[in-house]
């Protein structure tokens, strides 16, 4: 395959030509109640041609490598096209980066590769775990059971002389308990992932037993009051934080394009206390969202958004770091074959500091812990999360459960009230992913440690 990629983009009338082949398959286990809702497997074969002509690009799709000259021709084509129809929008400029030969492969120690585990023995692993939430009887009302594998083998190809062979491996899902009471539902749930073995998703039993106490005790936990308290956010919400709140204001393409964001997102300006930093890695083994190329064949590498405190870097596709005059980060990423690649997040992490947990809960008379998170939505610089098990905080002590709990601010502010962060960093992998511009859900993961953040405004009861 390397000499039929590299001849079909080489020697073209095309200032750049890039070709990427994927070859995938996706295992699917849903489990609600009672019910084996979904399981099965496919596989998808095709690839893309993506071609740059006078400052404008050209897409096309396939489903076979049959007469491929013929579609890095219609490329090209597509791409004079843009090129005339947009004569006075700024031209694409694309970053220069190595040219890399390389080979990579999934390695998994032992026998716990995902690849080589007969479907059936997957699907009992996920029934055991529903079997606990279900024989717990009320105020357990149901469960959810979610499990997805994608295996694949991507080719990618430019005529600058880059040929990469990749493997990779995504696996993640969650267990879900679900009690209702009161006239109210309450799910407590626990998440896996990784890029590695199988074994992410074994020995969970303990903490599903826990998810279904939580759920249980949830129905009958007091609504959190409204108001604004000190925060104490455990590795999970504050790594959820991180990725959604700020780490998309740090692609590319988002501040380019938005004139009132490239403003603010000022390298040098001061952002928060000398404590923070905040980072986004493709090189963590084993993280969802690990990957030693993008699918722009650019190696990964640790990109500092945020160094003690300052603005530091963004992330970027070469052509975003093209057109501002920086470096290519790494962060070029597809969905799949069908999608050609933009700015996206790999894993984004809060740098661990040197508080303990104990010291974040002393001096706080009245606060709010929270863990975990059941979604959220940014809109530029504004965030709202609804926390997954939250409890109050009083004078400097763990108290009682409390429920509903919603976190709500601008970003900005809300980093500047960053005031203590943990030595606790930890790696904590789900299922999902991220979603950008159609593409979604992404492998990403969001490592952090404990983090307490002064006068955050919590929605409840008021």
């Amino acid at each position: 395959m390397k000499e039929q990629l590299l001849a079909a983009v080489r020697g073209k009338p095309a200032d750049y030509v890039e070709v990427r082949v994927e070859d995938s398959k996706v295992t699917q286990i849903i489990l609600r109640g009672p019910n084996l809702d979904n399981v099965g497997q496919n596989v998808s074969y095709g690839g893309c041609v993506r071609a740059l002509v006078n400052g404008g690009w050209g897409f096309a799709s396939f489903n076979s490598l049959d007469d491929l000259p013929a579609k890095v021709d219609r490329a090209i084509e597509n791409a004079r096209a843009t090129a005339a129809a947009q004569r006075d929008k700024e031209k694409v400029i694309l970053a220069p980066v190595p040219v890399v030969v390389d080979e990579v492969r999934v390695e998994v120690e032992g026998s716990k590769d995902p690849r080589r585990i007969p479907l059936a023995e997957k699907v009992k692993v996920f029934q055991d775990y529903n079997g606990i939430i279900l024989s717990y009887g009320k105020p357990i009302s149901s469960s959810s059971v979610s499990y997805v594998e994608k295996s694949s083998r991507v080719v990618f190809a430019n005529s600058e002389g880059t040929y990469i062979d990749q493997e990779k491996v995504d696996l993640g899902g969650s267990i879900g308990a679900i009690a209702a009471g009161d006239g109210h539902t309450q799910v407590a749930r626990v998440g896996f992932g990784g890029s590695l073995g199988f074994d992410v998703c074994l020995g969970l039993e303990d903490q599903v037993r826990r998810a279904v106490k939580v759920a249980g005790e949830l129905v009958g936990a007091p609504t959190v009051k409204g108001g604004e308290y000190t925060v104490i956010l455990d590795p999970r919400l504050a790594g959820i934080f991180a990725h959604e709140a700020f780490g998309h204001l740090s692609e590319g393409d988002n501040v380019h394009e938005n004139p009132n964001l490239a403003k603010i997102m000022k390298l040098g300006e001061k952002f928060g206390r000398d404590i923070l930093s905040i980072y986004d890695t493709g090189l963590d083994k084993g993280a969802r969202g690990y990957l030693k190329y993008d699918d722009e064949g650019v190696p990964t590498e640790k990109t500092y958004l945020i160094k003690d405190g300052v603005l530091v870097g963004r992330l970027h596709s070469r052509e975003t770091a093209g057109k501002m005059g920086e470096k290519a980060t790494g962060n070029a990423r597809a969905l799949d074959y069908r999608f050609p690649p933009i700015c996206r997040m790999r894993n984004t992490s809060i740098q661990g500091g040197k508080a303990a947990f104990e010291d974040m809960l002393e001096g706080v008379k009245l606060g709010i812990y929270c863990k975990d998170s059941y979604g959220g939505e940014t809109m530029g610089e504004m965030f709202t999360f609804s926390a997954g098990e939250c409890y109050m905080i009083r004078d400097g002590k763990l108290a009682e459960l409390v429920r509903d709990v919603n976190l709500t601010g601008n970003v900005f502010n809300t980093l500047k009230n960053i005031d203590m962060v943990g030595a606790d960093f930890c790696s904590y992998e789900a299922g999902g992913g991220c979603g950008k511009a159609g593409q979604g859900p992404l492998p990403t993961s969001e490592w952090a440690p404990h983090v307490r953040i002064q006068k955050v405004v919590v929605g409840g009861k008021g």
